[in-house]
């Protein structure tokens, strides 16, 4: 079963734990001067018992890595081992632009950008329009046993 993040499934707030937030800025600085694309995924809240939400309230807690050697990958610069239903979110880094959406970007419902120095501080959500949505930081783990995010 799929997994969509609708606009009207989060309210004014997006959620992301620090730890996934820490692992995209580190990823961000050590892909410079290049740009990083990362598809992003949701678990809910009612599996994040320390997170202190409404139990449907959708957290981004995982990352899908794009496999470089996959040869559609690497000719049509499409991954095709990424559901795109279950990855609401997206991070893309801009190690020489600016802390805002472009055209160039990929989209999804809710797009996280970092430019330099790549810390929290440089570090926004948007929704597919460019607006900046407020964003919540939680100092929580997902459950270990979920390897990927909740359908």
């Amino acid at each position: 079963m799929s997994y969509k993040l609708l606009p009207a499934e989060f309210s004014d707030v997006i959620h992301i734990t620090r730890g996934l937030v820490e692992t995209l800025l580190r990823q961000a600085e050590e892909a410079e001067p290049d740009s990083r694309t990362v598809p992003l995924a949701v678990t809910r809240a009612k599996n994040l018992p320390a997170a202190g939400l409404s139990p449907d309230t959708p957290v981004f807690t995982h990352f899908y890595l794009s496999s470089k050697g996959d040869a559609i990958n690497a000719i049509f610069g499409v991954d095709m081992k990424t559901p795109a239903a279950q990855t609401p979110g997206i991070f893309v880094s801009h190690p020489l632009g600016e802390l805002k959406v472009t055209k160039e970007d990929d989209m999804r419902e809710v797009i996280f950008l970092a430019v330099p120095p790549w810390s929290t501080d440089s570090f926004k959500a948007f929704d597919r329009s460019g607006n900046v949505r407020e964003l919540e930081i939680l100092d929580i783990e997902p459950p270990e046993e979920t390897q990927f995010a909740e359908q």
